[in-house]
This record gives C-alpha cells, sequence and structure tokens, in this order.
C-alpha cells in the first residue's frame, strides 16, 4: 500500500500524461514516461510507448467526436487519467520500499517538467465580498483558504 505522498505523485502523473496527449508537449513527455516505466528495458519501453499512442488517439477521438467538449469526452479523459494513474503506483507498489521514494523523485521531477502551466484565466483577482465569506485560491499543494469578513 502506498502512502499519500505517493498516490499523489501517481494521480499527477496520470493528469500529466492525459493533459500533455495532443500538445506540443506530448512528444518529450511521451518519451520521458515510456523511459521511466522502462526502467532500462528497451522492449518495455517500446510497449509503453504503444499504451502511450493508444491513449492519445483514444483522447483526440473523444476530443474531435460528436461528443466533443461534452461529459462523455470528460469520462474519456477520467478514465484514462485514472487508468495512468493506476498504472504509476502498480510500478512504485512492485519496487522495494527503499528505491521507491527516488523512483517517485524521478516522477515528480517529469511531472514538474511537463506540468501546465496555470492559465490567466484560472486566477482570481478584483474579487469584492460582502458579508461572511469562504474564499479558496490554490497553486499545487498550496492552498491559502481565508474565512470571515473581508
Amino acid at each position: 500500500m502506498l502512502n499519500e505522498a505517493l498516490v499523489a505523485v501517481a494521480a499527477a502523473g496520470g493528469s500529466a500524461v492525459v493533459q500533455a496527449a495532443g500538445t506540443d508537449a506530448w512528444t518529450g513527455l511521451r518519451e520521458q514516461v515510456a523511459r521511466w516505466f522502462g526502467r532500462g528495458d528497451e522492449a518495455r519501453e517500446r510497449v509503453e510507448l504503444e499504451r502511450l499512442d493508444r491513449t492519445a488517439g483514444v483522447l483526440a477521438a473523444a476530443d474531435s467526436g460528436p461528443g466533443r467538449g461534452s461529459s462523455d469526452a470528460a469520462r474519456v479523459r477520467d478514465r484514462q487519467e485514472g487508468a495512468w494513474q493506476s498504472r504509476f503506483e502498480s510500478l512504485l507498489e512492485g519496487l522495494p520500499e527503499g528505491e521507491r521514494e527516488l523512483v517517485a523523485e524521478e516522477l515528480r521531477a517529469l511531472v514538474k517538467e511537463y506540468a501546465a502551466p496555470a492559465s490567466p484565466e484560472a486566477q482570481v483577482s478584483g474579487n469584492v465580498f460582502r458579508g461572511p465569506t469562504a474564499f479558496q485560491v490554490g497553486d499545487g499543494n498550496q492552498q491559502d483558504n481565508r474565512f470571515g469578513v473581508e
């Protein structure tokens, strides 16, 4: 069983795969993820590259098909994200405990390198609240929560 930090890095890996598919970052991320899974085994890397390509194809079809932008496309993305999270978790669980954190750190670095930058639309500014307020903003794993009258 993985601890929360390792589950979180596996989830971030799944998100990174799905978010990068179809973007300029895809080629680099695809190669790095295959290398991460391959752990020096070229045959395994090729299998992972094929799996990543299938994922990209499924996501492209969902994003360009008749249900484009629908909840069906979102479900496809969620399923792919979950599938990759499970794959990352499985690899981490199969490692000896002493090696697990080192490999997880490699995954953290990979995710950080290819993470989508926060879009300006996702940022909040210039809001005025009258009365009791619960407002939350976040950046990665850091969040500022303010409750009360502002």
